[in-house]
C-alpha cells in the first residue's frame, strides 16, 4: 500500500521551477530575436512647406521636378525659414528590402536651437514595430520657431540586427528675424501710457513677389492688471477712402516698408488706477500675427515695454542740479514715480536712499480733477493734494506766492499751515479758491 502524498512539500519546488524555466525560456526567445538578421532601414526626411513664387528668367534651364508652374517652384533645401513659423518635417522609414524586415525600429527626433535642445514627440515615440518588407513607416513633427540663428534637426532610428543597432543623421538650417519691431512709449497720466510700435519688413526680395507679407492682426498683451486697446481709425467712413487709403490699411507691407501702431495701457481696476503707471513697470508686449506671399502663418513678439521716466529727469541740470522747467504739468505721472521711489525704499528698510526720485522731491503738490476751463473773475474751488515721500514726518505750510502766480490767482489766505504730516505717504487736502484774470492757456 502506498503511502499518501504531501502536496505541500512538493508544490513549492515544482512552482519555483516553473518560473525559473519560464524567465530562461524569454531570455534565450530575445536572445535569438536579437541574433536574426534585420535589413537596414533606410530615412528620409523633407520640409513640409508651401512652394515658393518665382518667375524664371530669360534662357533659364529649370528642370521638370523643380517647376510646379509658371509661376511655383520647389525651394531648395530646407528653404527660407523665419521667426515665428511653425517648423514642420516629414519623417520616412522604408524597408528597401523585398524579403527581409526590420525589426525592433525605434524613431527618435530632437531640435537643437541655440539655447536648448527640444524633443518633438511623434506617434512613432518609444514604440518599437517591425517594418515588413518593402513596406514603411511614417510621422510628422512641428514646432514653433522662437529663436534666432543655426537650428539642427538631430533624427535618431534604432532597430535590431545581431544586437541593437542604430543610424543618425542631422539636418541644419538658419532661422532669421522677417520684422524689426520698435517701441515708443509716451505717458499720458498718472495709469495710462501711450505706445507706438513700428514694424518693418526686413526680409530679402526673391523674386517677384518674394519677401512681400501681410499683418493679419495685432495686439498688445498687457501686463496683469492692465488694459490695452488699440487706437484706431474706426469711425472714419471706409466707404468715402481712397482706393491707396485701403491700401496702406491692409497690412501688406513690401521689404524695407514699415507701419506704425498705436495702443493706449491703462489702469484695469480702481486699485490699480489709484496705484497708478511708475518708471520702470512692466506694460506688456506687442503679438503679431504674418502671412508670407504663399499663406505661412507666423507670429512674432516684441520686446517687454517698460513705463519711461518722467520729463521731469531730462530737465535736470548735471552741473547744479536744478530743473530747467519751473513747473511739472498735472498727470505727469511725477507724483506717482515719487510715490514708487518712496514705497521701494520703505520696503528696502533704508531712512534715506540719496539721489532717488523721493529724495529730490520729498514733498508733492497737486490738484485733484482740476476743471478744465475757468470763466474770467469767477472764483473755482480746486482741491489739493500734498504728499510726504520722506521717511521723516513734516510739519508743512502752504504759501501761493504772487510773484509766481500768471492769470490765475488765489482768492483768499495765500499761506495755509498744514500741520504735521507722516512720512512715508502720509498725505492731506485742501481746498482753495483760484480766481481767472486773463484769458489764455495755463498751467497747475
Amino acid at each position: 500500500m502506498s503511502s499518501p502524498s504531501h502536496p505541500n512539500s512538493s508544490q513549492p519546488m515544482d512552482s519555483e521551477g516553473g518560473r525559473t524555466h519560464k524567465r530562461a525560456a524569454s531570455a534565450t526567445a530575445l536572445a535569438l530575436d536579437d541574433m536574426m538578421p534585420s535589413a537596414t532601414p533606410t530615412l528620409k526626411v523633407m520640409r513640409l512647406q508651401a512652394p515658393q513664387l518665382g518667375q524664371p528668367s530669360a534662357g533659364a534651364l529649370l528642370a521638370s521636378n523643380h517647376l510646379l508652374s509658371s509661376t511655383l517652384l520647389l525651394p531648395d533645401s530646407f528653404g527660407v525659414i523665419h521667426v515665428g513659423e511653425t517648423f514642420s518635417a516629414y519623417l520616412g522609414v522604408l524597408n528597401a528590402s523585398a524579403d527581409m524586415p526590420v525589426r525592433g525600429l525605434t524613431v527618435s527626433s530632437q531640435l537643437q536651437t541655440p539655447s536648448r535642445r527640444i524633443v518633438l514627440p511623434s506617434r512613432l515615440d518609444n514604440i518599437p514595430c517591425d517594418i515588413d518588407p518593402s513596406g514603411g513607416v511614417d510621422a510628422i513633427v512641428a514646432r514653433r520657431l522662437e529663436e534666432v540663428g543655426p537650428h539642427i534637426l538631430r533624427v535618431e532610428v534604432g532597430y535590431i540586427s545581431n544586437g541593437s543597432k542604430s543610424l543618425r543623421k542631422f539636418y541644419r538650417f538658419n532661422v532669421t528675424v522677417p520684422l524689426h519691431i520698435t517701441e515708443t512709449v509716451t505717458r499720458s497720466g498718472d495709469a495710462t501710457c501711450l505706445v507706438s510700435v513700428t514694424v518693418e519688413n526686413i526680409m530679402e526680395k526673391q523674386g517677384a513677389g518674394g519677401g512681400t507679407m501681410t499683418i493679419s492682426s495685432v495686439e498688445f498683451e498687457a501686463t496683469k492688471g492692465l488694459v490695452a486697446e488699440q487706437v484706431s481709425l474706426d469711425n472714419v467712413n471706409r466707404d468715402s477712402q481712397s482706393a491707396v487709403q485701403l491700401y496702406d490699411s491692409c497690412g501688406r507691407l513690401e521689404p524695407g516698408e514699415c507701419y506704425r501702431y498705436l495702443f493706449s495701457v491703462r489702469a484695469e481696476s480702481e486699485a490699480a488706477a489709484l496705484r497708478g503707471v511708475a518708471c520702470g513697470d512692466d506694460l506688456g508686449q506687442a503679438v503679431l500675427n504674418y502671412h508670407k506671399a504663399m499663406g505661412e502663418l507666423g507670429t512674432v513678439y516684441s520686446s517687454v515695454v517698460v513705463c519711461p521716466p518722467t520729463s521731469f529727469l531730462n530737465q535736470t541740470s548735471a552741473i547744479d542740479n536744478t530743473t530747467k522747467s519751473k513747473f511739472v504739468v498735472h498727470r505727469s505721472g511725477l507724483s506717482v514715480d515719487v510715490a514708487a521711489a518712496s514705497a521701494q525704499r520703505s520696503m528696502s528698510g533704508q531712512r534715506n536712499n540719496e539721489g532717488s526720485l523721493d529724495e529730490t522731491l520729498p514733498v508733492t503738490v497737486e490738484p485733484i480733477d482740476p476743471p478744465s476751463t475757468m470763466n474770467l473773475s469767477v472764483p473755482e474751488k480746486v482741491s489739493m493734494l500734498i504728499v510726504n515721500h520722506s521717511s521723516q514726518p513734516m510739519n508743512l505750510q502752504l504759501q501761493m506766492r504772487l510773484s509766481e502766480m500768471t492769470g490765475v490767482v488765489v482768492c483768499g489766505p495765500s499761506f495755509l499751515s498744514l500741520g504735521e504730516i507722516p512720512p512715508s505717504g502720509g498725505s492731506c487736502t485742501i481746498d482753495l479758491r483760484l480766481v481767472a484774470l486773463v484769458a489764455g492757456f495755463f498751467f497747475f
